[in-house]
């Protein structure tokens, strides 16, 4: 119910009713002066609470600023730039949120303290006023009246009138103040209706303002975040494989902690004991020491872990001498003394072990160490880069494409080991791989899958190649993404062409399967995850190496986002002009440096070293085998590829030594039928052997490559009805020419060329040529050496890496 109105008319009447309702106006214009009262107390603890917060919130964006992040290795990948930017994108949200906060909280007191403490004094304060003096007069009136009343009639009748007029003009005054009272209590009571809500709007207004700017901050910061959502879940993939690439090498230091010692032809390094004599007592205080072999110099740190901390300075001194101390000569085991050059006396060492005083003595005395390095034989590598390894992987590929690119963790979820071998062997094998159907449920999809990964694992190295390993690393580790995408590309068109064909092959399925990536979950960075520690293994297992792997993955990211262009086209900034015959640019540094040691291509095979006489006489004896009347008929199953003739025995298998020149006819069949390989592009079949000629024998290592081509008519095994059609490869090798009438054979030699050398380069093996910068080379043709070339040089025929010539 509400209060009820408060008439004029009522002021004369004055009755008890009037009172009544007016005194309900007074008491409801009480009551929300207090109320006003307590709510600028609330408002005045809001707005220090808000700059509180906002103190705090700003001592928290600051803290969010000042940290940096420091990761491990000396680049970081996009993910990790973007997360370690993160602090300071939040700290920047929030100081902007802040910023508005303070000019809300600005505002808050002009908008809402300031109007409501006017209102309570000045509207509800001249109320309290206007009923003050009301009560005054009335007081003032009742009093006056009750005098007049009193006065007895036998007054003079102007003395009696007198008081009349005195009487009605305190009463005409107190109906003024009253009317005046009555108007001012309505008047605040209507006045309050909006002079103390508009003040509450103002100050909710800014509060939405605020939040509004906050809405707009997160609009903005939508797009960093989803870029920041992916760059970590990136991160945590390549943690989870970097983590288990890093427990399982801890694991193998824990059980052979003396086989992964770092043990450096270079630098001898550890703690050792070293005796003080001091006053007539001696003491072994701890060093650790670091010996360089090459300048003989030998460093000395105080330093003790139990502290923690460095105890005194550097001592250096070349080494003079090392001589081992007997052990009945001192009560100390393991212990060797030095003599220095730069240094008086003799030192006591005592080393850890007795295995350690033997490293350390001889790294001292100069002679060098025995570095052997293990190699299981049981995980030698079965795959090849043949024809057979191509074939069986476009297989599989197929079977990937048409049965489970859909499947959720392809590639990612692994299949079970002793079927996953099973599979491979079973492809693998000449005789059962046409037996073999993919297309079965017999065969899992994870299980194809899973022998793809384990046939690049099983290969002699890294699809990638070790050679340019680190070069793909630090390709990966530029600023600029299109100079990395542009670096790949050259490094790829530098890989042997084996290498790159198998790679091109991988990556374009790869992209197949990311282009589905809604279905099976696998995007180009789960991919990266999977297959970059694969074809980007390092040659030796270090924790630096397994923190590189998010570049390998980053790496492996770029090949599949980019396969067309990067396998379809040359790279623009190529090198060697003209060399169209092995499709391999060479990029030329624009410091004109040679390529590193790293860059330099591994010697496989041995390759003698011809001169102009030997070889004539080599040329003179290379022999050309008719296929038509000598090979059998071959199928595309039974091939083995690249295989290394060493020994040629008779029909009769009993002979042992070099088989004569005599019995070659007889022989030659059964030998080419271990070498063949099937040239599908021009439509015959080559053969390829070597054989070195030396005093009219064959010898035991082959030198000397020989083409045979075969008759176009030679019989071929149908593609079986089981398995799906899927095109041959042909394995690269030197160029032929095919003849019009392929039932003639006839010798082909690859084209001879001249070459520059771009850089000087020292031989390292007997079969290599060492040459100065500039120098011509005669006769260039492509070797048997994946990397490398073959020329000759002042009369004499060697290895040239191909990477440091240009044809001319």
């Amino acid at each position: 119910m509400g209060l009820p109105a408060l008439e004029f008319s009522d002021c004369y009447l004055d009755s008890p009713q009037f009172r009544e309702r007016l005194k309900s106006h007074e008491l409801e214009l009480e009551k929300t002066n207090k109320f006003i009262k307590e709510l600028i107390k609330d408002g005045k603890a809001l707005i220090q609470a808000l700059k509180n917060l906002s103190t705090v919130k700003r001592k928290f964006a600051e803290s969010l600023n000042e940290f940096k992040f420091q990761c491990i290795g000396d680049a970081e990948t996009d993910d990790e730039i973007c997360i370690a930017k993160s602090l300071q994108e939040f700290a920047g949200v929030l100081q902007n949120l802040e910023d508005e906060r303070t000019r809300m909280i600005e505002n808050a007191s002009d908008v809402l303290i300031l109007p409501l403490e006017r209102f309570r004094k000045e509207q509800i304060g001249a109320a309290k006023e206007a009923k003050k003096k009301y009560d005054k007069e009335t007081e003032k009136y009742c009093t006056v009246l009750e005098k007049h009343l009193s006065l007895s009639a036998k007054k003079k009748e102007a003395h009696l009138h007198e008081a009349d007029n005195q009487v009605d003009h305190v009463r005409q005054h107190f109906y003024e103040v009253s009317l005046e009272n009555v108007f001012k209590v309505q008047e605040v009571q209507e006045r309050k209706m909006f002079e103390f809500v508009e003040p509450l709007l103002a100050f909710l207004q800014g509060l939405f303002t605020y939040y509004h700017h906050g809405y707009e901050l997160a609009k903005d910061f939508n797009h960093f975040k989803t870029d920041l959502t992916i760059s970590i879940q990136n991160t945590r993939n390549r943690f989870e494989s970097t983590r288990s690439e890093v427990e399982c090498l801890m694991k193998k230091m824990k059980e052979n902690p003396h086989e992964h010692k770092s043990i450096s032809p270079h630098t001898m390094e550890g703690y050792l004991f070293v005796q003080e004599k001091r006053s007539f007592v001696s003491t072994w205080v701890k060093y650790y020491c670091i010996y360089h072999r090459e300048p003989k110099r030998m460093t000395m740190l105080l330093f003790d872990q139990k502290s923690g901390g460095k105890n005194g300075e550097e001592e250096s001194f070349t080494l003079k001498s090392c001589t081992r101390r007997k052990t009945d000569s001192i009560e100390k085991r393991f212990c060797f003394d030095i003599e220095g050059v730069d240094r008086p006396g003799v030192i006591t060492m005592q080393a850890l072990s007795e295995e350690d005083r033997r490293l350390w003595m001889e790294a001292m005395d100069g002679r060098e160490p025995v570095y052997t390095l293990t190699r299981d034989s049981q995980n030698e590598a079965m795959a090849q880069l043949d024809i057979i390894g191509f074939n069986v992987i476009k297989k599989f590929i197929y079977a990937v494409e048409t049965r489970g690119i859909d499947e959720q963790g392809l590639y990612r979820i692994v299949g079970v080991s002793s079927r996953v071998q099973k599979l491979l062997s079973l492809a693998m094998d000449p005789k059962t791989c046409a037996d073999v159907e993919l297309e079965s449920t017999e065969w899992e999809i994870k299980t194809i899958t899973s022998a793809i990964k384990y046939y690049l694992r099983m290969l002699p190295g890294p699809l990638m190649t070790y050679q340019y390993q680190r070069s793909f690393i630090k390709a990966a580790k530029l600023d600029n993404p299109e100079a990395r995408v542009e670096e790949i590309h050259g490094i790829v068109h530098r890989l042997p062409e084996k290498n790159r064909q198998m790679l091109g092959l991988l990556m374009k399925h790869l992209a197949k399967v990311a282009s589905h990536h809604q279905q099976n979950l696998m995007t180009v960075a789960n991919l990266g995850v999977v297959f970059g520690p694969t074809l980007l293994r390092p040659q030796e297992e270090t924790v630096a190496a397994i923190m590189d792997i998010k570049f390998q993955n980053i790496v492996v990211e770029i090949l599949i986002e980019n396969h067309e262009r990067i396998f379809k086209d040359m790279p623009v900034s190529g090198g060697g002009q003209g060399n169209s015959l092995l499709n391999l640019p060479r990029r030329r540094s624009a410091d004109s440096k040679a390529p590193s040691c790293s860059e330099r291509p591994l010697t496989l095979f041995h390759t003698p070293i011809f001169t102009e006489k030997e070889r004539a006489v080599e040329k003179r004896n290379s022999v050309v085998v008719n296929s038509s009347a000598d090979l059998p008929s071959v199928n595309c199953n039974s091939t083995h590829n690249w295989t290394r003739l060493n020994n040629l025995s008779t029909a009769d298998g009993d002979h042992d030594g070099p088989l004569p020149r005599q019995s070659w006819p007889n022989s030659l069949p059964a030998a080419l039928s271990l070498l063949f390989t099937v040239g599908h592009e021009t439509g015959v079949e080559r053969v390829e052997f070597n054989e070195a000629v030396s005093g009219g024998h064959v010898s035991q290592n082959p030198m000397v490559r020989s083409s045979v081509s075969t008759s176009c008519h030679t019989s071929t095994s149908p593609t079986s009805p089981r398995s799906p059609s899927w095109p041959m490869f042909s394995a690269p090798s030197s160029p032929q020419l095919a003849s019009s009438t392929c039932s003639e054979s006839s010798p082909i030699s690859p084209p001879l060329r001249k070459a520059r050398a771009l850089y000087a380069c020292k031989a390292e093996h007997g079969s290599e040529l060492s040459f100065i910068a500039g120098t011509i080379f005669e006769n260039v043709h492509p070797s048997r050496e994946p990397g490398w070339l073959e020329g000759t040089l002042d009369g004499k025929t060697g290895l040239i890496p191909e990477n440091y010539v240009e044809f001319v």
